[in-house]
């Protein structure tokens, strides 16, 4: 039985404008072997939610340089569990300032990752917590 690739949804929720982190993210998981869908600019959770429910994905990354990260995350993570979808693992990365990391992870996002974080970590992190649903 052959296991299927990881997927993963990299998202920019939002209003920032800025997504070439976001994008150099989704080519180093894709060229690290991973399923990866891009949402592209400025989507709200529920279109976040609503394309990691229709793609079926195993991870969503969020990219929030904003400022509005508590508020995203929180939201991206209510609507996954209010759909059924609360098994979907969530991280993400941007501009976060470091005393709101703790309370982003109580809050139940896997991992985050902070400007100049190497791709290679990024990867050996989905590897390491992230498994196909099959």
């Amino acid at each position: 039985m052959t296991e299927r690739k990881i997927r993963v949804l990299i998202a920019k929720p939002g209003l920032d404008g800025h997504d070439r982190g976001a994008k150099i993210v989704a080519r180093a998981l894709r060229d690290a072997g991973f399923e990866v869908i891009y949402t592209g600019l400025h989507q709200t959770p529920e279109q976040v939610v609503a394309a990691a429910i229709q793609e079926d994905v195993d991870a969503v990354g969020l990219s929030v340089l904003s400022g509005a990260h508590n508020h995203l995350f929180k939201r991206v993570l209510e609507l996954l569990k209010e759909k059924g979808a609360g098994d979907i693992v969530v991280f993400g990365g941007g501009i976060i300032p470091p005393e709101d990391i703790a309370a982003l992870k109580a809050m139940g996002v896997k991992e985050l990752f902070t400007p100049g974080t190497s791709t290679h970590d990024i990867i050996r992190f989905v590897r390491e917590n992230i498994r196909a649903a099959v």
